[in-house]
């Protein structure tokens, strides 16, 4: 939007500090409101009603660059510090502070031509020591994390965050459209969601309209309420119809980005339902089909916090039944007789949810004080009702997908690790996409006569393709260990199976080609190349007490480091050709003891070679002086130190299997 100042940093306690941007129009603050919240579920309540307040006190303001505050902008302003302050809550668990502020931006000053004004809110929690890492929707992220952040992005004219030594800020900017000063209980040039204390109720509710359900005092939610009263509704914005023509594609097109991506489909019901409430409805519910059992309630939500859980209980008892008729069609739905949860009377539809000809679920919505829903408010439900409906094929679809991922990868990983005398080991292993079954793989085993053996491999790629190589190998690795043979006769054994398989699966994708008549493959077929790790360990003294003897050997894979207990960190082993690559190689191995309170730690190239821009993480021996600072630590510690250390490198998430294997003589 022309005019409006981008703030790359919250200022210090009174909301953004206003950017020294060449050329900018200069900017005045006519208004700020302050809050803190303690960090418990009541929060986000009470900062819904403390925004709407202060929006409504602005919309008195005689300024008139300012005018009355428009009902979508004012309803975009109370759903994300909604979702801003629960996550916060939620992920952060700490006392949360609120500053709304109405900032103008103008050529000429206040009052001339060319104003802007911007509604500018910041949410700051307690939590700084944690890291936001690329884009804003891992819901493991602290504080204001979570899919708020998708809301800010998709909504705000502009947004950030900024980090301090005892806090965290996210902040957005939100521009007011001119809409010149309304009358005193006349709806503005959107409806005109808020209003001043003055347009509506006594003296005592300053605007608060108080309905038959709403906390009384003495209820535990009445002090909240107090906190930030909610204003009255003014006019109706289904009767504003340039918003109705202009505003539908716009939320149309919001709701499309919100929606796709998302995989977790009581998430995308969540997303719904807070999308049309209060910019179409009082109240929504979303209900999602089962597999043989009836319809689960998945999501509920009313613009009044303190009537939610009221209505969950009654739409629990009354799912809405459509007829087959009514496939993909909002129907008018009887408005249910109870004040207490619903609110006064009003209409209200229901749309069955179709994607792909299949029903997934039911969409239920009502707006108070209607005789009916009109017929474009109804066809915007519908074509709102299909995105929601993808989405939630989606995220199923995804959910197999991943359960399916799960189940393969358990068969593919060991269920334990056995336990070595003496010897103290801690895993990492996070496959690409943090669900797959990846090419990388571990293992720790007893192979007899007192040696127990570890295994770290990687897979030439990643995905299925690497899992079914895994699938071969870690059962091979075992046998032949327990057959008993050496370090070095294990790897050349394994390199000649690896070799047979690849030139008979060559041999059978031939054959289905021939048979399908599209000719012979080339290049194509599951790679069987494998970088691999592989050691025995014998403890020394009575249960290991004296250290372990380490024999193993590197196939193409990243060395393993020794870490002392002074801090020195050596390299063992040498490098060795790839598994699969030639068909007859001698490996050789290398046997060294492992003293007490040495660590060895062997990683993947998914540690190694993760990316900065042009920078891998361990260029300049970066892993090794990394390692030198873990002196002292227990083995799970060090895992975690290096982990940690490979995530914030870079702010793209590691695009390769990531694994590591760390054991430590105690």
């Amino acid at each position: 939007m022309p005019g409006v100042v981008p703030r790359p940093r919250p200022g210090s306690g009174a909301g953004p500090a206003l950017a020294a941007v060449p050329g900018a129009a200069p900017a005045a603050r006519v208004a700020a409101a302050r809050t803190s919240l303690p960090g418990n579920p009541l929060a986000a309540s009470a900062a819904r009603r403390f925004a709407r307040a202060a929006l409504a006190d602005w919309s008195a303001l005689d300024f008139p660059a300012v005018g009355r505050i428009p009902d979508r902008v004012a309803d975009e302003v109370v759903l994300l510090v909604s979702e801003l302050v629960t996550n916060a809550v939620v992920h952060a668990g700490t006392a949360v502070e609120v500053s709304c502020a109405l900032d103008v931006v103008s050529g000429d000053g206040l009052g001339g031509d060319g104003e802007v004004p911007s509604v500018v809110v910041e949410v700051t929690d307690h939590h700084p020591t944690r890291f936001l890492r690329g884009e804003p929707h891992d819901e493991d992220d602290p504080g204001c994390a979570g899919h708020g952040l998708r809301l800010v992005a998709a909504l705000a004219e502009c947004w950030g965050t900024a980090y301090r030594r005892a806090s965290k800020t996210v902040w957005f900017q939100l521009p007011v459209s001119h809409a010149g000063p309304a009358e005193s209980g006349e709806p503005g040039e959107s409806g005109g969601l808020v209003e001043s204390a003055e347009s509506g109720g006594s003296a005592e509710s300053a605007g608060v309209r108080t309905l038959p359900g709403d906390p009384r005092p003495g209820d535990d939610e009445y002090v909240v309420e107090l906190l930030a009263p909610a204003p009255a509704r003014v006019g109706a914005r289904d009767a504003d119809e340039d918003w109705t023509r202009a505003g539908a594609l716009s939320f149309l097109a919001e709701a499309s980005e919100l929606l796709a991506g998302q995989f977790d489909e009581d998430l995308v019901t969540s997303l719904a339902a807070q999308l049309l409430v209060p910019r179409f409805a009082d109240w929504s519910a979303v209900w999602l089909d089962t597999e043989g059992g009836p319809p689960r309630l998945a999501m509920v939500w009313h613009a009044s916090e303190s009537r939610i859980e009221t209505l969950s209980r009654l739409l629990e008892k009354e799912p809405p039944e459509l007829p087959a008729t009514a496939h993909g069609r909002a129907v008018p739905w009887p408005w249910p007789s109870d004040p207490a949860a619903y609110g006064p009377g009003g209409a209200a539809l229901a749309c069955r949810l179709i994607a792909g000809g299949r029903a997934v679920g039911t969409l239920l919505l009502g707006r108070a004080g209607l005789m009916r829903v009109p017929d474009e408010v109804a066809d915007l439900v519908e074509d709102f009702a299909r995105r929601v409906a993808l989405a939630l094929a989606s995220a199923r679809q995804y959910t197999r997908q991943a359960t399916i991922s799960r189940v393969l990868q358990r068969g593919l990983l060991p269920s334990r690790l056995a336990k070595i005398p003496g010897v103290e080991s801690a895993v990492v292993y996070e496959p690409t996409g943090g669900t797959s079954a990846g090419g990388d793989f571990y293992d720790i085993f007893p192979a007899g006569d007192g040696r127990w053996v570890f295994v770290l491999g990687d897979v030439c790629g990643n995905g299925p393709e690497a899992a079914v190589v895994t699938g071969l190998v870690r059962p091979w690795l075992r046998l032949l260990a327990r057959e008993g043979y050496g370090v070095g006769a294990v790897l050349e054994r394994l390199n000649r199976m690896l070799g047979e398989e690849a030139v008979e699966a060559a041999v059978e994708g031939a054959a289905e080609a021939v048979a399908a008549g599209v000719g012979l493959p080339v290049g194509g077929g599951v790679s069987r190349f494998l970088s691999l790790l592989y050691g025995e360990l014998v403890p020394l003294g009575e249960d290991g007490d004296g250290g372990v003897r380490c024999t193993l050997a590197s196939a193409g894979h990243p060395l393993p480091l020794v870490l002392r207990p002074d801090g020195a960190v050596r390299t063992v082993a040498e490098p060795q050709i790839l598994l699969g690559v030639v068909e007859d190689v001698a490996y050789d191995c290398e046997t060294f003891e492992l003293a007490p309170g040495e660590t060895l730690v062997c990683v993947t190239d998914g540690v190694t070679e993760h990316r900065s821009g042009a920078r891998q993480f361990d260029d300049g021996n970066g892993l090794a002086s990394l390692l030198g600072d873990c002196a002292g630590l227990g083995a799970e510690d060090v895992a975690e130190r290096i982990r940690e250390a490979v995530h914030a490198f870079a702010v793209e998430p590691p695009d390769d299997d990531l694994a590591m294997l760390v054991l430590r003589a105690r």
